[in-house]
């Protein structure tokens, strides 16, 4: 059963909860950033995209959720995003060795940029039509990762996602990377629709 609520003292406001009802704490944690068009103070935006959507469906998550919302006009900020994580950390009884974040475009992008900033703090990361800096790919070489990116995208490039990738491999490191080649720039449907990727996120652990 999925909790949605509004909390007010977390960094960035609003936040969307969803909590796992099948499992015993202390819980996995994923972190989800959604995109441009869902910014804003409506909070029902964020459930359209992404995990609260497989949540408001019924999937039986095998996370504590917490899927914040990014006010009007701003992008997702690494500080903010770490001093949530730290709030979260505080709140819940939550496994530190099972944080996973993932996000699409503006989301993706965020991911990318609290991984080279916090790669300590994260098990897995689950990029979704984003970019980060290639320069920077050196802090991501021990953090399991699994892009995704329409091969048709107009909105973000797939090379966005080919850089991070290739100077992730460049450098000797490993990431997975799916590409679909009918996908514009929604591609996270169906990735988000994939057991395959929720059990493969359920299964990563900070090392």
């Amino acid at each position: 059963m999925s909790v949605s609520f509004l909390e007010d003292q977390a960094p960035g406001a609003y936040h969307y909860l969803a909590l796992p009802p099948t499992l015993p704490p202390p819980w996995p944690l994923l972190l989800f950033l959604h995109g441009a068009g869902e910014r804003g103070g409506d909070l029902a935006l964020v459930r359209l995209h992404g995990p609260p959507r497989e949540a408001e469906r019924g999937r039986l998550l095998p996370f504590l959720l917490l899927a914040p919302q990014c006010p009007a006009g701003k992008v997702w900020e690494v500080p903010r995003l770490a001093a949530l994580l730290d709030h979260a950390e505080a709140r819940w009884p939550l496994d530190r060795d099972r944080v996973v974040v993932t996000g699409l475009s503006m989301g993706g992008f965020g991911t990318w940029a609290l991984a080279q900033a916090w790669p300590e703090r994260l098990a897995a990361i689950v990029p979704i039509c984003g970019g980060g800096d290639p320069r920077l790919a050196r802090r991501l070489l021990d953090l399991p990762t699994w892009a995704f990116h329409g091969a048709r995208d107009p909105t973000v490039p797939l090379e966005q996602s080919v850089r991070m990738v290739r100077a992730i491999e460049k450098l000797g490191g490993e990431a997975r990377f799916t590409v679909d080649q009918h996908a514009e720039h929604d591609c996270w449907t169906k990735a988000y629709g994939d057991d395959a990727l929720w059990t493969w996120m359920a299964a990563r652990r900070r090392s």
